[in-house]
């Protein structure tokens, strides 16, 4: 598409075309580099433990697979290409593929798919499931209600459940078959499979004359081994945690996928001829020169070199006051032009922006895995192999011992069920789902993020200022006057400001209604924004310009200039107002302190945990604010790398650090924090990047979170020390015999119960806000100093 701005005709075969790379080869990749691939087909964390093994042995490399996200995170050398590591996992027997910075939605939405594909299996299944177990109890403990063809009913009724319903762990069971591998659906599969087929069997081969008797005794050595309940109560445990687990994964990339939809999809870029030509952002260059209008997004880091705007730089810095831009600024891509025209110089495309840098500091901060995942990997490499050869065993030694088969194959399939791996599936995605629970009750969303368990351990809080410890909105706090202003100049300033969007807008509009709540504002005209300067209008008459002190054009009155010096010298942001061509008025604004976030640092300073300040904002803003609220650890003028590298050095100085924060610029901190905390009300961004999320604008939050979290991880540890516990107590009774299928499965029902229900018991965990919202024993929030009268 091609605009005429300049009044020449159109661009046609003998205009000038856009600049054009004529490479036609990628340039070699750097000594040391990153690759970050996207994995599918992994079902289990033993797939995650062992494609990461099987990567770490290309020589040179590193390995850090993540099943919870699909992804696998390589340090490699040089001399190892991008094909040879992609092999490596196919021959594994997984897909893959390099994912550049940000590239999730085909991802997040294969993800998305999968989950809705297990709900349908799982749905299918718990409806067949509950008459399949009643029946089943019903023939098993009384023989003499069993009816001509029951077992071709149970059979019938289990049918759907163990084919279609278990498919995914039959396709995976088979794929890692063929490779002479065993992973937890490896377990479940021949659970499952043995069970029916050895029902199947029974079924054509059982003697219906022979007694059996009455009770719970005669149910376990008599049942005639349907075992049709026990397949299909293992496929129904085990797919409500995958499909838990798969509804938590499909949203693990939402925070990338909102970072990447900052950055716009096309560019106008200017031609030689002064004609624009819209290309796909991804297509320029750097040198080139692109043009943004008011309400656009800037489509990459640049400088500008022509025009003035007022920039919107929330997304890096978290100040939400634009900032003006004139010729020989710079311009970060994803940034947003409030008022003006510019025109940009690309100096950084593609990966090498800042945008693309903070969307990779959130994947590298999310492909971490926690201790207990790692343990867990650890585990289950080794478990279903030995399960395997336990359960190969089990069946040759009772042959051995001269026992019919079918007291062996009973033993065996004992094995198998008892050591299915259905608790160890629930054990962590029910305890969050109850934490979740229990947290939304007192405005708390715990998202589940592998690094909450280090909750326990904080010992450092990183607060951001702007939206987070204060309210992200401008009020008026002070204003002065010149001895001969007119009366009404805060009226026809409110009157001016009354067609602006603007946060100063806001502001001076309320205060106004504040000062004079029966005064009517009378029309403007000839509305105008001055970029990056402020606004202008007519008013009754008046010429009213609204502006930034040094937009003024002359020099401020004595008396203005010392309330500008007070205010400033406050950390305040101000703005003068001037009628017919006179400056006569001068309004002081500040963003409010939170009531909550005094009382929440005295709460967590308390407990011994240090808490730092960190803003975008100028030093002296961020000093009043962290006066007020006990803090004395304050980092200034600081962007989302440094919040970064921040974090970062305080983890290497061995502190467990905690992030709170609610901007697009908060996101990467937040992810490469050991916890991190989202406000509510902040961007999306911010929210989908954070371990907890704080429902409500209240930092009390902050430690009913770290109380939360700790729980939260005990309770998952104890359900993973019961689920592997609970295999390595029954194994040797199947061994030995002494736990018949129908006994294996009931046992393996009782233990994901004892899981679900130590899991359930975090909804009821009393957290330190309940009582209080200021928490008890901690003082009541310091008032900030008033404003001072006008003068």
């Amino acid at each position: 598409m091609t605009i005429d701005v300049t009044g020449s005709t159109p661009t046609g075969a003998g205009s000038t075309p856009p600049q054009t790379d004529g490479a036609t080869s990628d340039p070699p990749p750097p000594a040391d580099r990153r690759v970050r691939l996207a994995v599918t087909g992994m079902t289990c964390t033993a797939c995650a433990a062992r494609l990461e093994r099987k990567l770490g042995k290309v020589p040179g490399v590193r390995a850090s697979v993540n099943y919870a996200t699909g992804t696998a995170t390589l340090d490699a050398p040089a001399e190892v290409p991008d094909q040879r590591l992609l092999d490596t996992v196919a021959a594994t027997g997984y897909g893959a593929t390099v994912a550049a910075p940000g590239a999730v939605d085909q991802r997040s939405v294969a993800d998305r798919r999968h989950a809705k594909s297990l709900l349908r299996r799982l749905l299918v299944a718990l409806v067949l499931f509950f008459p399949v177990a009643d029946l089943s109890l019903v023939v098993a403990l009384v023989p003499g209600a069993r009816f001509p063809g029951w077992q071709w009913v149970l059979l019938g009724l289990s049918l759907p459940i163990v084919t279609w319903c278990a498919w995914p762990f039959h396709r995976a069971a088979l794929k890692n078959g063929a490779r002479l591998t065993g992973t937890m659906d490896t377990l479940v599969s021949l659970g499952v499979a043995v069970a029916a087929v050895w029902s199947l069997v029974t079924a054509f081969t059982m003697d219906p004359n022979v007694p059996v008797p009455n009770g719970f005794w005669g149910a376990l050595t008599h049942s005639g081994s349907i075992y049709m309940e026990t397949a299909a109560g293992i496929t129904v445990f085990v797919l409500a945690g995958r499909y838990l687990e798969a509804w938590a994964r499909a949203r693990a990339g939402d925070a990338v996928r909102r970072l990447s939809e900052l950055a716009t999809r096309e560019v106008r870029v200017l031609l030689p001829n002064g004609q624009l030509m819209e290309i796909p952002s991804r297509e320029v260059k750097q040198g080139q020169r692109f043009v943004c209008l008011p309400g656009e997004r800037v489509g990459t880091d640049g400088v500008v070199r022509d025009g003035t705007a007022g920039v919107d730089t929330s997304a890096m810095t978290g100040e939400h006051v634009p900032r003006p831009l004139r010729p020989g600024d710079d311009i970060t891509g994803g940034s947003l032009v409030v008022d003006g025209r510019l025109v940009i110089e690309a100096t950084a495309v593609g990966s090498d922006t800042r945008l693309a840098a903070m969307i990779d500091l959130v994947e590298q901060g999310q492909a971490r895995k926690s201790a207990t995942q790692r343990m867990v990997d650890r585990v289950s490499a080794v478990f279903v192999p030995v399960i395997l050869v336990i359960a190969a065993a089990t069946l040759a030694g009772w042959l051995i011992a001269g026992e019919p088969f079918s007291c062996g194959m009973t033993a065996a399939l004992g094995v198998l069920v008892i050591a299915c791996p259905c608790a160890l599936g629930l054990a962590t995605p029910v305890a969050l789902l109850a934490a979740a629970g229990r947290g939304a009750v007192s405005g708390l969303f715990v998202r589940g993020q592998d690094s909450l368990e280090t909750g326990r351990q904080v010992d450092t809080v990183v607060l951001d200022k702007t939206g987070t410890v204060t309210s992200g909105r401008l009020t008026v706090v002070g204003q002065a006057e010149t001895a001969d202003a007119p009366g009404d100049w805060l009226l026809l300033a409110a009157a001016a400001e009354s067609g602006s969007e603007h946060s100063i807008a806001a502001a001076v509009l309320a205060a106004t209604a504040e000062q004079h709540p029966d005064a009517e504002l009378a029309a403007a005209t000839e509305f105008r924004t001055v970029a990056g300067r402020g606004i202008s209008a007519v008013v009754d008459g008046h010429q009213v310009l609204v502006g930034s002190p040094g937009s003024m054009g002359t020099r401020l009155p004595d008396e203005l200039l010392e309330a500008l010096t007070r205010y400033q010298e406050r950390g305040l942001t101000t703005s003068t107002v001037s009628v017919d061509g006179r400056v006569c008025g001068l309004l002081a604004l500040q963003d409010s302190v939170l009531d909550s976030a005094a009382p929440t640092v005295a709460a967590l300073q308390e407990q011994g945990v240090q808490v730092l300040l960190v803003t975008g904002d100028h030093r002296r803003a961020a000093e009043r604010v962290a006066k007020a609220i006990g803090i004395t650890d304050v980092h200034a003028g600081v962007g989302p790398e440094q919040k970064v590298q921040l974090i970062g050095e305080l983890q290497a100085a061995g502190r467990t650090v905690a992030m709170v924060g609610d901007g697009i610029n908060d996101a990467p901190a937040l992810a490469a924090a050991d916890l991190g905390v989202a406000i509510g009300t902040g961007t999306d961004v911010a929210i989908d990047a954070a371990d907890v999320v704080l429902l409500r604008d209240d930092l009390n939050g902050v430690v009913d979170t770290l109380v939360l979290s700790d729980r939260t991880v005990a309770t998952i540890r104890q359900n993973l020390w019961w689920a592997f516990g609970y295999n390595v107590a029954a194994v040797p009774v199947a061994v030995a015999g002494f736990a018949n299928p129908l006994l294996a499965s009931a046992a393996m029902a009782l233990s994901s119960f004892l899981v679900v229900f130590n899991s359930l018991r975090l909804r009821k965990l009393p957290l330190p806000s309940d009582s209080s919202p200021a928490r008890p024993g901690v003082p009541a929030a310091p008032s900030v100093p008033a404003a001072p009268a006008p003068v």
